[in-house]
């Protein structure tokens, strides 16, 4: 009655035709979703950058409207115009105060080394060339 007996393990084949069938349906289910995924993160990314570009630009619009507004005021006008240009009414006098130090930007300017890079480097290659002996 019990001579049937279980092949000891290491006949047994490791990998049945079940085992491989449910492989390749597993691969073929991971390959059919992977496109799509990374179609989504990709799709998902662009909408999260366009939602903050369009912030970006609502603000800036919010901005340019509120200066249109501020120009409009007469006021307003007239205080750039007299900040920027330097302009007065007719029936004013204007002074303009001019300290006897130069603005700092001039004095940066007049710092700067008179003669660029190259202009030394070239000057050196001259000489260079011009040493007897060489």
């Amino acid at each position: 009655m019990g001579d049937r007996r279980r092949p000891p393990p290491a006949d047994r084949p490791r990998l049945t035709s079940r085992a491989a069938v449910l492989a390749v349906v597993i691969c073929a289910i991971a390959l059919s979703l992977a496109y799509p995924v990374r179609e989504y993160i990709a799709q998902r990314q662009q909408i999260d950058q366009l939602l903050a570009e369009q912030q970006a630009t609502a603000a800036q619009v919010k901005a340019l409207e509120e200066q249109n507004a501020r120009l409009g005021q007469t006021w307003y006008v007239e205080q750039q115009a007299r900040d920027q240009l330097h302009m007065c009414f007719p029936q004013e006098q204007c002074y303009q105060v001019i300290s006897g130090q130069p603005p700092p930007s001039a004095t940066a300017r007049s710092a700067a080394p008179a003669d660029p890079w190259y202009a030394k480097l070239w000057g050196s290659v001259q000489r260079a060339d011009a040493e007897p002996g060489r």
